[in-house]
């Protein structure tokens, strides 16, 4: 009988570089980067590194197809490495390989890192997503489909499913990029590290109304990485209380959103699924009390205000009137993008879900700096790729392993 992954993989080590405009060098020196961090972290040597997972989605613009990338620029010696792809869950696919891994008792210690170098590709956002890469059907269903339209049908939808105001809305997705921005001020590993007011959101250019410019998160090039190992050998080396793994959920698309119409475009059927699970594995009854932080998938700030509900914290048609009341900032009851998200991070897409990983192996350990939250308990993040009618959904949880 399956018994889940909740306490059987500890973390011992993470690395992550700065993200940004990365001119000065290549997919392999951002790898290294974050490689060099998270071995230290760990305390070991790379000898001891038994299997890796690299994860990248545009392999041809970035790193190249397999995994030979990571283990010759990393030196590894001479072990399995397997490239992951699943959209913008690809990070977080990456560390569940690993994970994986160490609890089958296949091996002792793993690495899962993610990297993407986006901007030497010269598009102002992700890279022409043709047939050659997405898939020969995505022009029968979808020939003029946009990001920010695809999404900007979702705010229209959610503000007529739940009757909101459009200037409600509007606000409200504005205070969710505030409240971002004003956290990535304080992360000096973040892209932007300027707050913005609630004014200044709101008279922004409109991308695909209601959306402006500041409720889409850019690209940039960056690399994330975690050292995995089982929860005794994490203790033999010194973990008192290490900090494990308490869920890895994956919830994908079946079609449904596409081709029937009881799905109203309001919100992630995936999302919903997945973290219902997610809370199941980790044993957490009511996630609004027990989830301490939240790392979620800001592409656009509609998305996170829609994600509120689908992880089942704000209610349903509630989590407008929750982001202006604060619940979800820094100091609220449920902090989320407590490293800037996204938004401030910019989106190489292979590196997101472990960079996520990353603000929550640190908060848990006091190591936050500026942004350190209170007595953490169990830190939350998910990723969402593709779009609200397609869509990847990956879940981890990650806590103290006595809490």
């Amino acid at each position: 009988m399956a018994t889940g992954i909740r306490d059987k993989v500890a973390i011992i080590g993470m690395g992550c570089t700065r993200f940004g405009e990365r001119w000065d060098v290549g997919a392999e020196e951002l790898m290294v980067e974050a490689f060099t961090e998270c071995v230290e972290d760990a305390g070991i040597d790379r000898d001891e590194i038994q299997a890796a997972w690299l994860a990248t989605c545009y392999e041809e613009i970035s790193v190249g197809k397999s995994a030979l990338p990571l283990s010759m620029t990393l030196r590894l010696p001479f072990i399995p490495v397997t490239r992951t792809e699943n959209f913008c869950a690809s990070g977080t696919e990456a560390f569940r390989g690993a994970v994986y891994a160490v609890a089958s008792g296949a091996y002792d210690i793993c690495l899962a890192l993610g990297v993407e170098k986006l901007k030497d590709t010269g598009f102002g956002g992700l890279p022409n997503m043709q047939a050659s890469n997405i898939g020969s059907l995505i022009w029968l269903w979808n020939p003029n489909m946009t990001a920010p339209g695809s999404f900007a049908q979702l705010a229209t939808a959610y503000a007529a499913k739940h009757r909101v105001a459009d200037q409600d809305l509007k606000r409200a997705i504005a205070q969710v990029s505030v409240k971002s921005h004003a956290n990535g001020a304080l992360n000096p590993k973040a892209h932007l590290r300027k707050p913005v007011s609630i004014e200044q959101v709101m008279a922004a250019p409109i991308i695909a109304h209601p959306l402006g410019l500041f409720d889409c998160c850019g690209v940039s090039d960056g690399s994330a990485c975690a050292i995995v190992t089982t929860v005794e050998k994490a203790m033999e080396m010194g973990r008192k209380n290490p900090i494990t793994v308490k869920a890895l959920q994956l919830a994908l698309s079946n079609g449904e959103e596409m081709g029937f119409n009881r799905w109203d475009g309001d919100h992630f059927m995936t999302a919903d699924r997945c973290s219902t699970r997610a809370y199941q594995e980790a044993g957490i009854k009511n996630p609004k009390e027990e989830i301490s932080m939240m790392e979620v998938h800001d592409c656009f700030s509609i998305t996170e205000l829609v994600t509120y509900e689908d992880l089942h914290i704000s209610d349903r048609g509630k989590a407008w009137k929750d982001a202006l009341n604060g619940f979800y900032n820094r100091d609220g009851k449920v902090p989320c993008q407590v490293d800037g998200g996204l938004k401030c991070f910019g989106h190489p897409i292979g590196a997101s879900g472990l960079r996520m990983l990353y603000e929550m192996y640190l908060q848990l350990q006091g190591k936050a700096g500026e942004r350190q939250i209170s007595n953490p308990r169990f830190g939350l993040t998910h990723n969402l790729g593709g779009v609200p009618f397609m869509n990847v959904c990956s879940i981890a949880i990650v806590g103290r392993y006595k809490d």
